[in-house]
């Protein structure tokens, strides 16, 4: 018997990670999946502007939360879901969560491309490493299911 087959989102409270992770839900739900909701932290946040605090993983994870509770029960009960939070640089520690999933799903937070060659970019990092297919929602996606 095959195990149940696994999404993984990334999430970090922001609109973009809120896509993802309703995408996600919608997707386990097609497919018969789980959901695994996973905040990547560093304690020197200063060094990429693409990391955030421990405090604000606690609050990302209280978003996430809410945002479960939000969605109709028929959704919200639909899938198995976990959350988890991890300290680490996040495209290191979405592609280590992900490397049993069947799917990895990202929200793109809409950086220009300068700005990826210079702070580089958790989307594509993910993109390039993950062993699994990863899917980049990006800014501006409207799902009309959602």
């Amino acid at each position: 018997m095959r195990p149940t087959p696994q999404i993984v989102v990334g999430v970090d409270g922001s609109a973009a990670g809120r896509r993802a992770l309703h995408w996600a839900i919608l997707e386990a739900r097609r497919r018969g999946a789980s959901v695994r909701a996973v905040i990547a932290w560093r304690w020197d946040i200063a060094e990429r502007a693409d990391t955030i605090s421990s405090a604000e993983a606690d609050e990302a994870s209280r978003t996430i939360s809410r945002e479960r509770q939000s969605l109709p029960a028929d959704l919200r009960d639909a899938v198995d879901f976990t959350t988890e939070v991890v300290e680490g640089r996040p495209a290191e520690v979405l592609v280590k969560a992900a490397q049993h999933a069947d799917l990895l799903v990202l929200g793109s937070h809409g950086h220009s491309h300068r700005l990826q060659q210079v702070l580089g970019s958790v989307a594509e990092e993910c993109v390039r490493n993950a062993v699994c297919p990863v899917v980049v929602l990006p800014p501006g996606f409207n799902d009309p299911s959602i």
